[in-house]
């Protein structure tokens, strides 16, 4: 159902310009030169997710992109970041869309764990990785601006 490239210029320019609603509006972008290198550095592992059509319908990273600062991240485990175009997001499809990126992820790298970190108001995200058997392991604050955060993981057996 969904399609894996590594990210380009496109993706990211497209990216950069979608706009999330409040609370979720901390995800929107700013500086699009700085984002762009970001995003086409091959160590943040980034790819695209696109549709049956050939739509952008999110991204995802794996690696380090995914750590917020202030988190423990000493346990073996794959972080993975994950964003959906705004206007597909909230309609209940976030576990075909997690679902994939799990999918993917686990044939390209074969990791020991998957663990995510969210921000503590996004509870729909939250829910959305619960119901995908990822176990709260931790909750701490951002150095940066005091925002709290989760982190979860998901051992593979």
């Amino acid at each position: 159902m969904f399609n894996f490239h590594l990210i380009d210029t496109n993706s990211v320019s497209a990216i950069v310009n979608w706009r999330y609603e409040p609370p979720y509006d901390l995800y929107n972008y700013l500086e699009e030169d700085a984002t762009l290198q970001y995003f086409l550095n091959p160590q943040n592992n980034f790819y695209k997710i696109v549709n049956e059509n050939g739509d952008l319908v999110g991204y995802c990273s794996f690696g380090q992109d995914g750590q917020v600062s202030g988190g423990d991240y000493r346990y073996d485990a794959l972080d993975i970041g994950m964003r959906i175009r705004p206007d597909l997001a909230g309609q209940g499809k976030g576990i075909e869309y997690a679902n994939a990126v799990l999918g993917f992820t686990e044939n390209l790298l074969k990791p020991k764990a998957f663990r995510v970190t969210i921000a503590a108001f996004n509870r729909r995200a939250l829910r959305l990785w619960q119901k995908l058997e990822f176990e709260p392991q931790q909750s701490f604050e951002r150095k940066s601006d005091g925002m709290q955060f989760i982190i979860l993981v998901r051992v593979n057996y």
